[in-house]
């Protein structure tokens, strides 16, 4: 077994999955990989299953229905939680996180960091083919969120994140209740307010190569929304 879990959630990713897992396993020989598919229409599960019978490192979670990514997350804890990986990933199916930046992430969290975000807006950051109101909405989450809440962190929403196996078991994760974009948030808060080394380093996301995105007002809100909520709770 591997020292780090990659977790990948997957709803109609049939087109991305093999690319990624590939390119993952590639990129640093420490990680494992776990597919968490919510029963996508496209039979993305299913061919989460034949990579898993041709690659030890691979695995995958099936779950009955699609419930958001931050439930699809914490499925994917528990299950490395149940196992002895000392570092679990966050990661996109659709290569909007490139692989090549995983050794560092890792190499940061080998290195005392708690939690290795994957940042945007931290020098050497950046996006690529955005349009300027996705741009404005992602930076505009992360600033509101990051002056309400008071973290040091310049981008909050991110999702390509590297963890220590000790935040997660630290971490009331059953009180977490967010999804989308303020999942992302709410678990970088409750790490940060335990007291936990956070730390960003650069990375360049690349909008997905195919699919669809899934983005949508209603997570938008959310974020918007549920900063307040962490304020007065965590």
């Amino acid at each position: 077994m591997s020292s780090a879990l990659v977790c990948i959630p997957t709803y109609n990713e049939r087109d991305n999955l093999e690319g990624i897992v590939q390119a993952v396993l590639a990129a640093d020989s420490r990680t494992d990989v776990l597919v968490v598919d919510d029963n996508s229409p496209d039979r993305t599960g299913d061919l989460a299953d034949a990579l898993v019978a041709r690659e030890p490192r691979v695995h995958v979670l099936h779950r009955e229905r699609k419930e958001g990514l931050g439930r699809a997350y914490l499925a994917a804890f528990g299950w490395a939680l149940q196992r002895p990986y000392a570092y679990v990933l966050e990661m996109d199916a659709d290569f909007s996180h490139p692989p090549r930046y995983l050794p560092e992430l890792l190499d940061r969290a080998e290195a005392g960091v708690d939690l290795v975000l994957g940042s945007r807006y931290v020098p050497g950051g950046g996006t690529v083919n955005w349009g300027w109101a996705r741009r404005a909405i992602s930076r505009g989450g992360s600033l509101y969120a990051r002056a309400v809440l008071g973290l040091p962190v310049r981008d909050l929403t991110g999702g390509f994140k590297c963890f220590r196996r000790q935040v997660l078991e630290s971490i009331d994760l059953a009180a977490v209740k967010s999804t989308g974009y303020a999942f992302q948030i709410e678990l970088t808060y409750r790490t940060y307010r335990k007291g936990f080394r956070v730390e960003e380093v650069p990375i360049v996301f690349e909008d997905r190569r195919v699919g669809q995105s899934k983005m949508s007002r209603r997570i938008v809100v959310e974020a918007l929304t549920m900063v307040w909520k962490l304020r007065f709770t965590v």
